[in-house]
């Protein structure tokens, strides 16, 4: 029905191990997601009756709704996006374009095949979820509710990504752009829905529509049992409306990119030239030969072999670090990056909005714990939204290269690891370095409203230095490690979020089910543990080394330790423990890809000797 590039996935993705590494790991992580829970839960106070059991089943299903929302909405995103940009990178996009498939197949065909991924981890978490009716609140319509808004969102957001991806030139905007596409949208549904139960009333037309298209709002309220309801409706209602919205979303942005996929593909640039160069006078018996005529058509075309476009532009001076000045004097990312540093600030400009208004100086207490601001559920999303963008570009500015077959001739000159390493590094920096300063910015904003202190703000900006760096690293390190493309994004992206959603769920599970902090180190154990194995499988698959195995184990403890100071009031212990661990894990990776470049590379082979 939708072509031969679907059913090449589907008969293929079977073979992969990857496929049933994913379902495993993501049912894994549910499971100790659920005992570490209840052990929390039995190990701080005491099960009287079914009604604790029922809060139990109740909170913790609220909690994993949302995460599992988010996690594979981004995952469908990223793989879609991936998926393209590597046949643009690898240049058989083309090649798909003189075959007789048409527009449809292949739009349609490499979004299915993406999201073969996500849908298989979305039914692997199926049985997780309905495990917990066992302990009563929560019954098979709810996890349906929960499935159907986390369907709907993985179909929009994959749409998006792969769209995006055709019309995108380069991977790292392909993926910048869908990030930011994702989070402005989400912020926009939501803080439209939040004004409008604010200002107007929640009958009204505007209202329902609004809350119809926030993913927040939808998971929410599909996660909410039928009988704690606050309509009469029911959440039934709302759930339909927002599946039936986000298809419908999906299918206006594949028909955009089937209509436009023609004009986007493939990308022919025309190089600006002077008009007299343009010119042709038409053709007599002593005009010059047809050679020469072909030659001059070609004037100002991007096939120009005589090069006569480029005698009007004057002559660079290449800086004795090539890489360096490849990375910040080049387009080596694009021509239309321009557009990527707009929404980014046009997103800041809405978080900043957000800080400012008066709902976020509400505070929301929790039992034995210290307040939470509505300010921290603005500035931390758009800190993990900008260390993503910085750790995609690090991946992507190694992948890019192999997959363009400009490594290998890059490694055959006479390029120094130390320079090749800190010349990408530095260059991401650069290229990124409003969503860099972004954080910066909202931390700024903090102090300047006074709910920062000075000490406070010296501290957030040490650890946005120290998190910049190592999100750097790490896309460095995995995209020299796999020699995949999309195995290396899903990798270096995945470890990013893997920490930083699992922050996030540390600091709900302490304050849903607990406030005492003496006895869940112990539940905790399994959940850290595992993440640490799960790191040192990710980051030391190719070069195996004791300070990343090290570094796997300490990352973490030091967030679970980090986590519990924040919760308690305790910056100094906060800063001191996240940029001593992420400091050291940053050095692991970026020592061995300086001193073991050759291994990192796999320039070497099984033996040790040269390939």
């Amino acid at each position: 029905m939708v072509g031969p590039i679907f059913v090449r996935e589907l008969v293929t993705a079977p073979r992969s191990p990857s496929l049933y590494l994913a379902r495993g790991v993501y049912a894994a992580a549910l499971i100790t997601l659920m005992c570490t829970a209840w052990l929390v839960l039995t190990g701080t106070q005491p099960l009287k009756n079914t009604g604790d059991f029922t809060r139990f089943s109740v909170t913790l299903f609220q909690l994993l709704a949302p995460l599992q929302v988010a996690t594979l909405s981004f995952l469908a995103a990223f793989s879609a996006a991936s998926a393209v940009a590597q046949e643009k990178d690898r240049r058989t996009l083309p090649l798909l374009l003189v075959t007789r498939l048409s527009a449809f197949e292949i739009v349609v065909g490499k979004l299915l095949a993406s999201l073969l991924q996500s849908a298989n981890v979305l039914l692997a978490g199926l049985p997780v979820f309905a495990a917990l009716t066992v302990f009563g609140g929560v019954a098979a319509p709810e996890v349906g509710r929960v499935l159907l808004v986390s369907l709907g969102c993985v179909v929009a957001a994959g749409s998006l990504g792969g769209a995006v991806a055709f019309a995108r030139e380069k991977t790292f905007q392909s993926l910048a752009l869908t990030a930011i596409l994702l989070s402005g949208y989400t912020a926009a549904t939501e803080g439209g829905r939040l004004a409008a139960l604010t200002f107007l009333a929640k009958e009204t037309a505007a209202a329902r529509v609004l809350e119809a298209l926030s993913p927040i709002a939808a998971v929410q309220t599909a996660a909410t049992p039928t009988a704690l309801a606050p309509s009469a409706v029911g959440p039934v209602g709302p759930t339909l409306l927002f599946a039936a919205a986000m298809f419908g979303i999906a299918i206006v942005i594949n028909a955009l990119a089937v209509w436009r996929f023609r004009a986007w593909n493939p990308s022919r640039e025309v190089r600006k030239t002077r008009p007299e160069t343009r010119t042709r006078t038409p053709p007599t018996a002593s005009s010059e030969p047809a050679a020469d005529r072909d030659e001059e058509d070609r004037t100002g075309h991007i096939d120009d072999r005589g090069g006569r476009a480029l005698e009007a532009s004057p002559a660079r001076t290449v800086w004795r670090r090539p890489v360096l000045w490849r990375e910040t004097r080049t387009r080596a990312y694009g021509r239309k990056m321009i557009v990527i540093r707009v929404l980014y600030w046009l997103l800041l400009a809405a978080a900043a909005g957000a800080v400012l208004s008066p709902w976020a100086e509400e505070t929301v207490a929790a039992p034995g714990v210290i307040t939470l601001s509505p300010a921290s559920r603005i500035v931390a999303p758009f800190a993990l939204i900008s260390l993503a963008i910085v750790n995609a570009l690090a991946v992507t500015s190694i992948t890019s290269e192999r997959d363009g077959r400009t490594l290998d001739l890059l490694l055959a000159t006479d390029i120094s690891p130390k320079e090749f390493v800190f010349g990408k590094l530095f260059g991401v920096f650069y290229v990124t370095k409003e969503m860099i300063l972004g954080p910066l910015v909202m931390a700024m904003l903090l102090w300047w409203l006074g709910r920062l202190s000075l000490e406070q703000f010296c501290y957030a900006a040490g650890g946005v230095a120290t998190l910049v760096a190592f999100v750097g690293m790490l896309g460095l390190h995995c995209g020299m490690t796999y020699a995949s493309s999309r195995t290396a994004i899903a990798v270096s992206l995945g470890v990013v979020f893997f920490l930083f959603l699992g922050v996030a769920t540390l600091i709900f599970l302490m304050i849903s089910f607990s406030g005492s902090f003496q006895v869940q180190l112990a539940p905790f154990l399994a959940f850290i543990l595992g993440g640490g194995v799960g790191l040192y499988a990710a980051l030391g698959v190719r070069n195996p080394s004791a300070a990343i195995g090290l570094a796997a184990v300490c990352i973490p403890f030091a967030t679970f330790y980090a986590v519990v100071s924040f919760l308690r009031g305790y910056d100094l212990p906060v800063f001191v423990v996240v940029a001593a661990a992420y400091a050291f894990t940053t050095a692991a990776l970026g020592i061995p890809a300086i001193f073991e470049f050759d291994v990192e590379m796999g320039r070497t082979g099984g033996d040790g000797g040269e390939e």
